[in-house]
């Protein structure tokens, strides 16, 4: 198996965890890297681009990271709101005021972004193409009524998270929200992740591949009491392999990354938003961003939750060996990115088997544990 790339002697483990993967049939392609204390000490790639294994996984690979985008996204929030544009605590309606139809004029930023809007999905029939086009979803989003009431519980928004929160981010900035990443936070870090991926980078992105049990929590939501993240349009595994799924801005799940943009992301709020002397973000605003909005049970996936502003909190993979304060964003079928900022650590893995499973991903498991026994 080629594993290519640097890997720091402390953290040999990591490698070996890596080759691990492979050996146990569990990785197809992708990559793993680890920022400590603003320093590459990983950065590998190994594996297959293409489902014909044709192609090897090459530095530049890019893979949709489905929603890891929404820890990006989140981001991008916390900028506007430290410099006055947006307020956590106001009614989106002040910035969107179409929004405010239908008994949703009291529904804050905050509760957008911790996933207790009431907006988990459309409840009229949207396809696809009505997705990627924007207008329609949001237009049909700020129409609706709430699905339950907001604020009473926390149920996953899994596409409507990423047009809610851009369509604010528009609305005060005049940018879309794969622009303003590319040009205030991709660009300024040297960082590969894309929300709306231009023509002449299409060439590097890797093939998804559809594996076992990755799609059943669609049906499992499907049949819970809060089905609409499932619904309108369903979500599909596959839609990265299509180039205008690459191509619009869904940032509720279609970010294009390598896992070293990812690391170097969360390795500059974890500390504390500075990367190579330049300040992107005070820490106290990434601290504002990250405390702790909800903690209960997701009942639509029958599942623990904990959410700060756009991000997961007390993610078991990691639980007891991160610091308390550690926060991040898993995407389907294996991709994640956190940041610790008590081990001054950012983290990302990326890859283009899409895998479920009953309990943790074992590969995250296995890379995430070397990290923190190197460290």
């Amino acid at each position: 198996m080629n594993i290519d790339g640097l890997c720091d002697p402390r953290f040999a483990a990591v490698r070996e965890a890596f080759a691990e993967c492979f050996a146990q049939g569990l990785e197809h392609g992708g990559g793993v890297s680890v920022v400590v204390h603003g320093r590459t000490v990983v950065d590998l790639w190994g594996g297959h681009a293409d489902a014909a294994r044709t192609h090897l996984w090459r530095q530049d690979t890019l893979i949709n990271v489905w929603s890891s985008t929404k820890g990006v996204v989140a981001l991008a929030i916390a900028m506007l709101v430290e410099r006055g544009r947006l307020d956590y605590a106001a009614p989106i309606a002040r910035y969107w005021p179409e929004f405010a139809a239908d008994g949703k004029e009291r529904i804050t930023l905050d509760q957008v972004m911790s996933h207790q809007a009431g907006l988990n999905g459309l409840a009229v029939p949207m396809d696809e193409k009505g997705l990627l086009a924007w207008a329609p979803f949001v237009d049909a989003l700020a129409a609706m009524s709430p699905l339950w009431e907001p604020g009473s519980r926390s149920i996953y928004h899994a596409l409507t998270y990423g047009h809610l929160a851009g369509e604010v981010l528009r609305r005060v900035d005049g940018r879309s929200i794969g622009r303003f990443i590319a040009e205030e936070i991709a660009g300024p870090l040297d960082a590969d992740f894309h929300v709306g991926l231009p023509d002449r980078e299409d060439s590097r992105v890797a093939e998804m591949i559809e594996g076992p049990k990755a799609s059943d929590w669609v049906d499992f939501v499907r049949a819970s009491p809060f089905p609409h993240a499932s619904h309108n349009p369903a979500p599909r595994a596959l839609a990265p392999n299509d180039r205008a799924w690459r191509a619009a801005e869904v940032p509720g799940g279609n970010g294009q990354s390598t896992a070293h943009a990812l690391a170097r992301i969360y390795g500059m709020m974890a500390a504390g938003g500075v990367w190579q002397d330049q300040s992107l973000i005070s820490r106290a605003a990434i601290e504002a961003a990250t405390y702790l909005r909800f903690r209960g049970t997701d009942e639509s996936f029958a599942s623990p939750a904990a959410f700060a502003a756009g991000y997961q909190m007390e993610d078991p993979v990691y639980a007891g060996r991160a610091s308390p304060q550690t926060f991040g964003h898993t995407g389907w079928g294996g991709a994640i990115g956190f940041a610790d900022p008590g081990a001054g650590v950012g983290f990302g893995y990326v890859t283009n088997r899409m895998l479920g499973f009953d309990d943790l991903d074992p590969r995250r498991k296995l890379l995430i544990d070397a990290v923190y026994d190197a460290l």
